[in-house]
């Protein structure tokens, strides 16, 4: 018997005996008048076993079919084997219009070895911080390098901007690697999309600060180009910090991949085709509405030139008496219908955007000039994470140039030829 059961023996037992009425017993037991009577008579019939109920041990009149459940085994063996519970439910309504409730596959799962119960981790406190009021206060960046197409394509970085206030992605963007470019291309989304924001929320990557000491003074490209659009760029202690975006790179690297194979996508161009649906899916499962319904974003104030200008590399040269400088060992020569004596010693700033387009801007005036080729370029300066597409350049460039021996005393083997000494 249950706990209800042997509560309710102990009050038909009380009103057998006389001690209390079957108008009472029934305020006792929340039910009505007529069932108490009925109960009773039971019990006196067939004793105790009446209050037993007779369905225990059989299964339930609303149970699921058993082709049902064999029919979703089936289909999450066959397409949706490393999905979790909830991802899985979501499919099996979307793409075969199966409506179970989710705890019903999370169940069936478990009990086929589909799904294993995580167990629970040891909790690390951390000092919480409400979300921002309004939408687009402030903005949470960062790169997630990962093997998105599992092997079927080379891996690659998603860059991800999410929205603190309501956790809206605001841009994502597949690159090779986690470079200035990436993340200059993704705010350029957002400007278009969205606006200005007030603020973005970045670590201490070497893209977004200059970590050496005593160049606190100094910017980084992409810092320059935040200065200049008029957006606070803000830098997190830890990655605990920004763990708004940390936890979206982590639902990304499960949903996000499963759905790239759903798709049958294994190249990052048909994956930023793709990403927009992505976005629009995401944020209604899980974006939230803001406390505030003030959306904080800013108008754009520069034109669409003036934007890719800034969202570009800024270098600084000063012209010499002939208006000339160097930059990439390229000389530039200043065109002008004058003499030209106002720019002679005059610091200009060269703009070279991301497809290789140079402006020269003075005052933020772009200047005529002609070009004129110098000596090869110098080695490529990289770090670990650039190291694959510099290798992936040079083998490029090898295959497209013809196959070339140099002569043995060839100029550039001047400094490696050895001196042969004879014994006699």
């Amino acid at each position: 018997m249950s706990h209800t059961e042997i509560d309710r023996l102990a009050v038909v037992q009380k009103i057998t005996a006389k001690q209390i009425t079957q108008v009472e017993a029934a305020q006792l037991l929340g039910i009505g008048y007529r069932q108490v009577k009925r109960i009773v008579k039971q019990y006196r019939q067939h004793g105790a076993i009446s209050l037993v109920s007779k369905r225990r041990s059989k299964p339930s009149n609303n149970r699921i079919p058993v082709k049902m459940k064999q029919r979703v085994i089936a289909i999450i063996e066959e397409k949706y084997p490393d999905f979790g519970p909830t991802f899985a439910h979501e499919k099996l309504c979307e793409a075969h219009a199966i409506h179970c409730c989710v705890e019903t596959i999370r169940k069936w799962m478990i009990e086929d070895g589909l799904w294993q119960v995580k167990t629970q981790r040891r909790a690390c406190i951390h000092q919480p911080r409400a979300r921002r009021a309004q939408f687009g206060e402030l903005v949470q960046i960062d790169g997630s390098p990962h093997d998105w197409f599992e092997g079927r394509g080379e891996r690659c970085n998603l860059t991800v901007f999410i929205d603190d206030a309501t956790g809206q992605l605001m841009a994502l963007h597949f690159t090779p690697t986690e470079t200035t470019q990436a993340y200059m291309e993704a705010l350029d989304y957002t400007l278009k999309q969205h606006g200005r924001p007030v603020a973005l929320y970045a670590d201490k990557h070497s893209i977004f600060r200059v970590n050496m000491k005593n160049c606190d003074a100094q910017l980084t490209q992409f810092a320059r180009a935040c200065k200049t659009l008029d957006i606070g760029l803000i830098h997190a202690n830890t990655p605990q910090a920004k763990g708004r975006v940390e936890r979206a790179n982590q639902t990304l690297q499960d949903r996000l991949v499963k759905e790239l194979r759903l798709q049958g996508i294994n190249d990052i161009e048909r994956a930023n085709a793709y990403l927009p649906t992505f976005i629009e899916n995401y944020n209604r499962r899980f974006a939230k509405t803001a406390k505030s319904p003030v959306d904080a974003h800013r108008d754009v104030l520069h034109d669409a030139q003036q934007v890719q200008q800034i969202l570009s590399i800024h270098s600084k040269r000063t012209l010499s008496k002939n208006l000339t400088c160097q930059y990439n060992n390229v000389q530039y020569q200043i065109q002008t219908r004058t003499k030209g004596y106002r720019l002679r010693y005059s610091t200009i700033t060269v703009v070279e955007s991301f497809k290789g387009k140079i402006t020269l801007l003075c005052e933020g005036k772009a200047l005529a000039y002609r070009t004129y080729q110098l000596d090869e370029k110098p080695a490529v300066v990289t770090d670990e994470k650039g190291i694959n597409v510099a290798v992936d350049q040079a083998k490029l460039q090898q295959c497209a140039k013809p196959k070339y021996k140099p002569a043995p005393d060839h100029p550039w083997k001047k400094g490696a030829s050895k001196t042969n000494i004879s014994i006699g």
